[in-house]
Parts: structure tokens; C-alpha cells; sequence
């Protein structure tokens, strides 16, 4: 039997580490650049596609997976690969986020406002009805806020594809109108359909839409057929302000310069979480259950955000709300106002 001397067998073990880390990065990157050519669809569909079949037999000819383990050479099959994936990389970060496609008409218009002292106008704000089938009839609006009169802040979860994934919504409430909620949310063009996938790879710009209740709320819950949640949060008042202001900045950056939603990094809920750290970086300790959102509310009973008087399972009871929305349908009042008193009947305080 050979023995190899240990600077043979650190060298080896050297070579085949970097044979292994080369082909991860294959895999990885080529999965990466054929979802985005699929989803992204550059140069059309067929083209497009028959770009990825290319690259992943080019791919798979780097691997060794068939016939000689290359086309041209080893070396020359590597720098075609590399360069070929540095322009890739150069195209997807250029595409650029914008303001001007045939938007779908839920939103469409990108609130913006007027500030003096504790009054805020705000313009463009959502107020749909909402019909059976789907359909609406499209209203923006404009309502003014007194700061001041904040009352109350809460967290609505709203699932739609099992308990891990929910949509986060955050509504103020006051003491002189009724209450109003903030929503981020893909910027959908006519006809687009939302993809989790697609919202990795540059496909949605982010909205912003405040709104009355009945219209989100009831929409997901009465129209949609998701369930929904509403926890009202334990928050100082001058936190409570702090995070309508922030809401106001974060309109102001949207009207300024379009911006990519992300599935996982800039999100209906991640970006809740960092308007709260703006506010006060000790409120919310970094968590997996701020990317795995449908737990949001589990997190937030552990930082005794909600009340503690009440078990988690007690909350998710009382939370929920899709009962009372559907009796509010069989009632004569169709206000917005009472449909907000409907969905927080039985709810304990926040504190």
C-alpha cells in the first residue's frame, strides 16, 4: 500500500475542496441565472428558454456529468463560464425598479401627503367597495390625521398558504374617526399574478397603500376567503406617531424612487420591522419568525407585545375575525365604521 506523506494528503484534500466549492458554485449560480432568465424572460419566451436549456448543458459539462467533461477545454470552458455569468450579473442588477407601467388599479395611485405640525392630509387613499365576485368600484380619497389622536396600533396577519406565510397589515385607530391601515404590497401590473418565486428575482416593484378597513380588511377576509387576524399591540404613544411618520417616509421613498419588493429581504413584513427599529433599534430583536411570517404573532406575544393575560392559543381564538366579518355581511349597516367596531368585538385591550 502507497502511504502518502501528510503534505501530499493536505495538498489532495486542498485540490478537492476547491474542486468541491467550484461545483457548488456552478449549481448554485446556474439555478440562480435560469430562474431569473425564466421569470425576467429577457429576450422573449423561446429565446429565454432556450438560453437556460444552453447554459444548463454548458453547466453540466463543467460538472463532468457527461461525455468528456467539457466542449472546448477545461480552462477555456471555465472563462467562458465566468464571463458569461459576470455579464449576467451585470444585466439582472441593472434592471431598475419604475413608475410608469399599465399598473393594476388597486395600485395604481401612490399615497402622498401634507404635513403641519400633527395634521396630516393624506391623499390617495384607498376606500374599494368590494363586490361578491371580485369586481370593485375603484375610490381614492383624501382624510385628514391628527396625530395626537392615535389610539391604538395593530398587527392583522392574514394567511393564505398554511400557517407559515401571512400577509402583515398595520392599522392605527382614533379617537375622532375611524381607523385606517397601512399595507405594503407588490406593485402588480394589469393581468399580473403574484409569484413567491418571481418576488426573488426583480419582478414586483413595492407599494405602498393606506386604506380603509373594509376595503384591505374585508377583502381578505370576506372576499378572498382568507384567515385573518387582527392583535392590537401593546405601544407607547409617542411610539405609535413615530410609526405613523415613519409610514409618511416610507410613501416619501416610493414617490421618489421605485423600489424592487423582495420575497425575503423587503417585504410586507421585514419592512415593518425596519420602520420599528428606525423608531427604537431595542424594540425588536432580529428573529426567523420576522422572515417565516406567519408567525409574527407568536413573536410578538414573546416580547409581550400583546396582552399578556392571555395564552397564544387564547389570542389566535379570540384574534380572529373571518366569523364576525361574515355576520357583518347579513347586517343592514354597511358602513366602513361598523365594520371596524364588527371585527374587534370581544377583543381584549392591548394592555
Amino acid at each position: 500500500m502507497h502511504n502518502i506523506g501528510s503534505r501530499e494528503f493536505l495538498l489532495a484534500l486542498g485540490i478537492g475542496l476547491l474542486h468541491s466549492c467550484f461545483a457548488l458554485f456552478v449549481i448554485l449560480s446556474s439555478i440562480w441565472l435560469c430562474f431569473a432568465l425564466w421569470i425576467q424572460q429577457p429576450l422573449g419566451i423561446i429565446i429565454s428558454r432556450t438560453i437556460i436549456i444552453l447554459w444548463g448543458l454548458f453547466a453540466l459539462s463543467l460538472l463532468g456529468v457527461y461525455v468528456s467533461g467539457h466542449i472546448f477545454s477545461r480552462r477555456t470552458d471555465l472563462l467562458i463560464y465566468g464571463v458569461a455569468f459576470a455579464c449576467s450579473l451585470v444585466w439582472y442588477f441593472s434592471l431598475e425598479a419604475r413608475q410608469d407601467r399599465d399598473w393594476n388599479p388597486e395600485v395604481a395611485e401612490q399615497l402622498s401627503y401634507q404635513k403641519q405640525g400633527n395634521l396630516v392630509q393624506l391623499h390617495n387613499v384607498r376606500n374599494f367597495n368590494w363586490h361578491k365576485n371580485g369586481s370593485y368600484d375603484i375610490h381614492w380619497e383624501n382624510r385628514t390625521i391628527d396625530l395626537n389622536k392615535i389610539t391604538g396600533v395593530n398587527v392583522i396577519t392574514s394567511y393564505w398558504m398554511g400557517p407559515q406565510i401571512a400577509h402583515t397589515l398595520v392599522s392605527f385607530d382614533f379617537s375622532d374617526q375611524k381607523p385606517l391601515v397601512f399595507s405594503i404590497e407588490i406593485r402588480k401590473e394589469n393581468g399580473e399574478e403574484f409569484s413567491a418565486i418571481g418576488g426573488f428575482f426583480r419582478k414586483y416593484e413595492l407599494s405602498l397603500v393606506a386604506s380603509d378597513e373594509k376595503d384591505l380588511i374585508y377583502t381578505r377576509s370576506n372576499i378572498r376567503n382568507e384567515q385573518v387576524y387582527l392583535f392590537p399591540i401593546r405601544m407607547p404613544q409617542t411610539e405609535r406617531k413615530a410609526l405613523f411618520i415613519e409610514y409618511l417616509h416610507k410613501a416619501d421613498e416610493l414617490r421618489a424612487e421605485a423600489k424592487w419588493y423582495n420575497t425575503l429581504t423587503s417585504n410586507c413584513t421585514t419592512l415593518v420591522f425596519d420602520m420599528i427599529q428606525a423608531i427604537n433599534p431595542q424594540t425588536l430583536p432580529k428573529d426567523y419568525r420576522l422572515f417565516a411570517s406567519g408567525y409574527l404573532p407568536n413573536y410578538l406575544y414573546d416580547l409581550k407585545a400583546l396582552n399578556q393575560n392571555y395564552s397564544m392559543k387564547e389570542w389566535y381564538q379570540l384574534a380572529q375575525i373571518n366569523t364576525r366579518a361574515k355576520k357583518y355581511e347579513q347586517q343592514d349597516n354597511q358602513s366602513s365604521e361598523y365594520f371596524s367596531k364588527v371585527i374587534r368585538l370581544g377583543l381584549p385591550k392591548a394592555d
